[in-house]
């Protein structure tokens, strides 16, 4: 694609790199094929290669965002899907990451859209805050009928059936290995993860120390800033994530660390990407080497030679997760293990396609994505499994909220098939996840 940037505009480093994205596109189309809210909506501002077109003549003529290209950027899931597709590389994270930065700096939204994008700025990162929304939630539940506004009642039903108590396993610490130490790694406990799914950590922690591992979790380590990252909140996204590269810093430079572990995925796909968002900082030494430990769980149990289990009797559908499968693009590690430890796995038809989750895309775009959701519902249940497993907690909030099937992490799954107890989704009726015991 011909672009006619000045020198000027050039010199921001920003528009540099759009403009090298942007010439590797040569419009063959091929991500349409793969893009769902092209799917659903059959416009072509609403695949990437319209968003590209919009957003080249945004920045080429730095021009205040008008409401038309606004709508089709907010409607792009950042699901990631057109990177996999792409036979020209063209790396669109990057371009549309820059396009919402770009519009969040120049672009005045209307006082409803800013009022619920600062509410989910100031909430959603903080565990604290997040939790005793969840509980206002889950008592104004009730009334979400009565909400005008389709966003505020999907945030109502969005709130759990049960909050879990906090785990201390997430406080800063460190947990010995079961046997002699392989390896040292760092657990990012993230934050809404926190907040809603207590157990997913838990698991995590006891999988790897039962394989050998010292597991830390950092003092200062928190949320990976990928909610308001995608928000074009570059400030509050720089400042959360530059938290963590300092305490995975003091980490390397202590003791050392072999790994960082990340068991959200779409946490997985931000930190791996620090190295860039960092690249003209103070810290871009440490965030390269941030970004050159960061590993998905999944990455890391296959170095550690999962024990092979004996056949489960259960079938597992797999999710996979956009920023997993086209962030990472990590494919076959999750089936593999689930494979290995005794379970029958599989897929559903069109597997690459989202499930409407999307970090705040479900609150944000509500109605694109209960499509998306009920689409990834009806062809997991065409598979009449046991149960579905998915590596990242908003898929599993999403498609959870639409079946009744249980649902849980890999990662549970991986923990129970190794000796550790049964996920609290499979237990009996009534059994909460707070009656699975934390670690010390």
């Amino acid at each position: 694609m011909q672009t006619t940037f000045t020198k000027e505009q050039l010199s921001d480093p920003a528009i540099e790199r759009s403009n090298e994205i942007l010439r590797s596109c040569v419009h063959c189309g091929f991500c349409t094929a793969t893009c769902p809210t092209y799917q659903v909506l059959g416009d072509e501002l609403d695949s990437p290669r319209g968003r590209i077109y919009l957003i080249k003549d945004m920045l080429e003529n730095n021009r205040v965002p008008d409401e038309k290209t606004v709508k089709h950027i907010d409607r792009c899931l950042s699901c990631l899907a057109c990177m996999t597709t792409c036979p020209s590389g063209v790396h669109y994270m990057h371009l549309v990451d820059h396009a919402r930065a770009y519009i969040e700096e120049n672009y005045k939204r209307p006082f409803t859209d800013r009022a619920l994008r600062w509410v989910l700025a100031r909430i959603l990162p903080y565990p604290e805050r997040f939790r005793l929304a969840l509980l206002g939630a889950k008592i104004a539940r009730p009334l979400r009928g009565l909400m005008p506004d389709p966003r505020l009642k999907a945030m109502l039903e969005m709130a759990p059936k049960h909050i879990p108590p906090v785990s201390r396993n997430d406080d800063p610490q460190s947990f010995a290995p079961a046997e002699p130490r392989r390896k040292r790694v760092a657990l990012m406990t993230g934050c809404a993860q926190k907040a809603l799914n207590t157990d997913i950590n838990d698991a995590t922690i006891r999988l790897l120390t039962r394989l050998g591992c010292e597991v830390v979790v950092a003092e200062g380590a928190g949320c990976c800033g990928a909610l308001t990252h995608h928000m074009g909140r570059e400030d509050e996204s720089h400042s959360t994530a530059a938290k963590n590269i300092r305490a995975w810093a003091a980490e390397m430079d202590g003791d050392g660390l072999d790994a960082i572990v990340i068991n959200t995925s779409g946490c997985g796909t931000t930190v791996k990407d620090y190295g860039h968002m960092f690249r003209n900082d103070v810290l871009a030494a440490d965030a390269a080497r941030v970004s050159e430990r960061a590993m998905d769980i999944s990455e890391l149990l296959m170095q550690l030679d999962l024990p092979v289990g004996t056949d489960k009797g259960l079938t597992v559908a797999y999710h996979a997760a956009c920023s997993l499968q086209h962030g990472q693009q990590i494919k076959t590690h999750p089936k593999t293990l689930l494979k290995r430890a005794g379970f029958k796995v599989v897929e559903p038809a069109d597997s690459h396609l989202c499930c409407g989750s999307a970090g705040t895309y479900n609150l944000m775009q509500p109605e694109i994505s209960g499509q998306l959701k009920a689409r990834k519902v009806k062809t997991l249940e065409a598979k009449s499994p046991d149960l579905i497993a998915a590596g990242n907690i908003g898929c599993m909030m999403q498609i959870g909220s639409g079946t009744e099937l249980p649902i849980m992490h890999t990662v549970e799954l991986l923990d129970w098939a190794t000796g550790g107890p049964q996920p609290p989704a499979l237990a009996a009726p009534g059994k909460l996840p707070s009656d699975v015991p934390v670690l010390r």
